[in-house]
């Protein structure tokens, strides 16, 4: 027998279909004998229709009263998934945030889970039932209801399973688990039977939508041994671990991220002195713009060009601020290029070999795409290239490095 927490997203239960499909499966875990705490999230769609209500009210609701609003879409699905399940004969009981006792700080909108008080959760299990809470949720010190943003319910599951104990953390999704990229892009991705949770971190934080930063960050930090399964194909799924396996005696890459929405600022023949970048850079970050990669060098007069991307949303503000500061350090120039995408190669066997690096270089000249910023850390490189050549770039790497599905071409024949 296993404690097993199962987390279901939107398009998993995005119907009343689809949520008896969820009971069946839920069904079966519970006939091999495991226990089984089961976070969801609201149906998908419900959300945004709910946040359209109160933008029909307001066009600035309140933070605390939009949490109100926004945690009654888990809610319902909680509730009808417990009938679901006592329908098949399975005991039942569905608790919100607040009653599973998820305390969190005060911020509403995006706060964080301060503590979980098992107990109740316990008490439940022992008497044989399905416990099933809605994700996305907590409550604050005074009794607030409060929601924890982006990817909330994957961060509740990651939570529950930390406090509880749980001999693994499944998140049911609409993709089979996580593939060494996209499959939209390269049709002979395979599909990954293990990663490290640095791994499944960087590739996170590069672009890769299958599971949200936080719920990464927690598994990793409490040790949660974290697995990505379809909610509509049976299959292994991808086992995030703190495990490295045989590929460390191997020189190969987990996986390529990469994402099209960044943009590209530079402050051109500014002084080069000290603390010139965080002149550059600090009113920035303290318009809380997250900036990315960042490159400096120093010409032969004695000045310095800064370059750094940011998001395509923020390029707007970015550049303004940047175009102030260029002012008054009297810059020669900004140049501003929106049409840029970044690509990131993520493995930890990069810890061991050399050559990664300069193989990725050679295969992007060969397909005379030009680089324009790189950057480096211990298990990843990330380059800087023009947009128009983002896939091709990801196919051509994925292709050196032998990322592909060594099944794909016999599936394709049959």
């Amino acid at each position: 027998m296993a404690l097993i927490v199962q987390k279901y997203g939107g398009t998993s239960v995005g119907s009343v279909e689809r949520i008896e499909e969820v009971a069946d499966k839920v069904a079966t875990f519970r006939d091999n004998g495991d226990d089984v705490v089961v976070v969801v999230s609201a149906m998908s769609g419900e959300t945004n229709r709910l946040t359209g209500l109160a933008h029909g009210i307001m066009k600035n609701p309140t933070p605390r009263e939009m949490d109100v609003l926004l945690s009654t879409g888990e809610q319902a699905t909680m509730a009808l998934l417990c009938m679901a399940l006592e329908k098949r004969g399975y005991g039942a009981r569905s608790f919100t945030g607040g009653q599973v006792k998820i305390l969190t700080c005060s911020t509403h909108t995006k706060a964080r889970i301060q503590e979980i008080e098992g107990s109740r959760i316990h008490a439940q299990l022992e008497q044989g039932n399905v416990v099933v809470v809605a994700g996305f949720q907590g409550m604050d010190e005074h009794n607030n209801i409060t929601t924890l943003g982006r990817g909330g319910s994957d961060t509740t599951a990651v939570a529950l399973a930390a406090a509880l104990e749980a001999d693994e953390c499944q998140i049911y999704t609409d993709v089979k688990g996580v593939y060494t990229t996209d499959p939209r892009v390269v049709e002979d991705a395979r599909l990954l039977a293990s990663i490290t949770f640095e791994e499944m971190l960087e590739l996170a934080s590069l672009g890769a939508k299958v599971l949200q930063i936080r719920s990464v960050e927690f598994a990793g930090k409490y040790k949660v041994p974290l697995r990505v399964l379809s909610t509509f194909e049976d299959g292994p799924g991808t086992l995030i671990s703190l495990e490295e396996d045989d590929r460390m005696e191997k020189p190969t890459i987990a996986g390529i991220a990469f994402e099209r929405d960044e943009a590209k600022i530079t402050v051109a023949g500014v002084p080069d002195v000290p603390g010139i970048a965080y002149k550059v850079l600090g009113p920035v970050s303290d318009a809380g713009i997250e900036v990315d990669v960042i490159v400096q060098n120093v010409a032969a007069d004695g000045t310095n060009d800064i370059t750094f991307t940011v998001k395509r949303a923020d390029l707007e503000q970015a550049s303004a601020i940047a175009q102030s500061v260029a002012t008054s350090l009297k810059a020669r120039e900004l140049l501003v290029d929106r049409k840029i995408g970044k690509v990131s190669l993520v493995g930890v066997g990069m810890r061991s070999h050399a050559g990664i690096a300069s193989k990725m270089f050679k295969t992007l000249a060969d397909e005379a795409i030009n680089i324009q910023l790189i950057t480096t850390s211990e298990i990843k490189v990330s380059i800087v290239i023009d947009e128009k050549y983002l896939e091709l770039a990801v196919r051509a790497l994925h292709s050196a490095f032998d990322l592909g599905d060594p099944d794909y071409e016999k599936q394709s024949n049959n």
